[in-house]
């Protein structure tokens, strides 16, 4: 760790701000400013500001749950899968683990964070979050976030597979923004598609306007966009769906080189969705919910009332499943008001 505001030749430094409760991160990159909070309370990163604009409504979470498709519900899979429901809502955060250039440090809580100037930085930093699911038996979720000195955030997802816990139906990270986005660009596959519909997906560079929900009579899981390389997300508005600023900011996310992911992109969290039996039920568009995911289960459709997904396109909750990806910070915006 430096304790210094001279900033070394050829390195990008992190200013850190050990609070009682949170860890401050804030940096520039190619002159745009950049500030992260984690919460040791919250249990995850609590604050993204990124462009001028805050990316998070809530910290991000593991996530394990999809709103269920019509064949989900016919051949009874939400019935045999249903605790991941309870797992998606609530997750316990046990253990939080702090690394400053590669040194682990004491956990910075008071008083411990006492012997702390407010100038302190450092090139690398990374943070652990433990959770431990509500499920029966409970299964536990490591996600490792490391910022470099440029701002970058590489988010590193492990689920450690649990003897006797029934298939998840996915396995990432949900992050619900304080509006809606304007929309979203992303290279991957044409379409809507999922493990086993993506045959007719072509590979490209694709812009969607809006966040758009397809509109099925009962309101289910969609959206999804599998095989994706990134996806950036633009927004206009703070935090308020009311207020612009002029031109908008962007948020990237990056897959790890040669492991592509799994998003969606909706106005919409899974229990809103779930909870729907019509569209006129879905509450007003107010957040963005975008998935990074790591593993997501087939739709199915040999039929819709009793045929199961084929076994290849299943997610054995017995097993681990890792991924990563990267969060790349924006350009400034400046604001109309």
């Amino acid at each position: 760790m430096e304790n210094t505001d001279k900033k070394p030749e050829g390195r990008d430094l992190l200013h850190l701000v050990y609070g009682d409760v949170t860890l401050g991160i804030h940096g520039s990159r190619d002159g745009a400013e950049f500030h992260y909070l984690f919460s040791y309370t919250a249990g995850g990163m609590e604050s993204l500001v990124s462009g001028g604009m805050e990316w998070l409504y809530r910290p991000p979470r593991p996530c394990f749950w999809r709103a269920s498709t019509d064949n989900d519900r016919g051949n009874g899979f939400v019935l045999k899968s249903g605790m991941w429901l309870g797992a998606d809502q609530f997750i316990r955060c046990g253990k939080i683990t702090i690394w400053v250039d590669g040194e682990r440090i004491p956990f910075p809580s008071a008083p411990e964070n006492n012997k702390y100037t407010g100038r302190e930085t450092a090139s690398r930093v990374r943070i652990a979050y433990m959770y431990e699911t509500v499920t029966v038996p409970p299964a536990q979720t490591e996600v490792f976030y490391e910022i470099d000195g440029r701002g970058a955030i590489q988010i590193r997802a492990h689920y450690h597979g649990m003897q006797g816990l029934p298939e998840l139906p996915l396995f990432g990270m949900r992050f619900v923004m304080p509006t809606c986005a304007d929309g979203f660009t992303y290279e991957g596959l044409s379409g809507e598609t999922y493990p086993d519909r993506k045959a007719g997906g072509i590979p490209g560079i694709y812009k969607v306007k809006g966040l758009p929900v397809t509109p099925y009579l009962v309101p289910q899981d969609c959206g999804m966009h599998m095989d994706t390389a990134w996806v950036e997300i633009q927004r206009s508005r703070r935090l308020d769906n009311r207020k612009s600023v002029s031109g908008s900011a962007a948020l990237r996310f990056q897959c790890e080189k040669g492991r592509p992911f799994a998003f969606s992109c909706l106005p919409y969290t899974a229990s809103e969705l779930e909870n729907a039996l019509h569209q006129e039920e879905l509450p007003p568009p107010r957040r963005t919910v975008l998935g990074i995911f790591g593993a997501v289960r087939g739709v199915g459709g040999i039929d819709s009332w009793g045929a199961d997904v084929e076994n290849a396109y299943r997610i054995d909750a017995e097993n681990d499943i890792q991924y990563a990806f990267e969060i790349q910070p924006g350009a400034e915006v400046k604001n109309t008001d």
